[in-house]
């Protein structure tokens, strides 16, 4: 089974469910903290290799969710400077094995990586199941 590092916004609840189908598949999870981390701008990068710049960001932080801050809009310079400045922004999870990366939880792409210990019927682990603005502004979950 794979070591899984795992960056995450602690509480929310996407990335604990996420987590959780890792760690039942017999995968060793190793969680960090996505918005206390000491990322550089190369080493983010590197987890959204063949994504386009605009699939980069959390669509459910809230100045994305405002409209402060429009993703299509961005470089990919201007996006990983704003990142770094607000790491809130960063879609996520970020996940990492075997010198391999990846931003966001697509199921069918993380079951091709690693292999999950049984098929789920929900297939949208990355938008956030609270529709509170309450929590967009800082609850458990943006």
């Amino acid at each position: 089974m794979a070591r899984v590092l795992f960056y995450e916004k602690p509480g929310c609840i996407n990335n604990t469910r996420q987590k959780q189908l890792l760690a039942t598949a017999g995968h060793e999870v190793i969680a960090r903290d996505l918005l206390t981390e000491a990322w550089t701008a190369e080493r983010l990068a590197r987890f959204f290799d063949g994504l386009p710049v605009s699939e980069w960001f959390n669509r459910a932080a809230p100045r994305v969710i405002s409209g402060d801050v429009r993703p299509e809009t961005f470089t990919a310079e201007a996006a990983l400077r704003c990142m770094l400045e607000e790491p809130l922004l960063i879609r996520r999870p970020l996940i990492e094995s075997d010198g391999r990366r990846m931003a966001g939880f697509d199921l069918v792409r993380v079951h091709a990586w690693f292999g999950l210990a049984a098929p789920t019927v929900e297939t949208d682990l990355e938008t956030c199941p609270r529709n509170d603005p309450a929590h967009a502004a800082g609850g458990s979950c943006p």
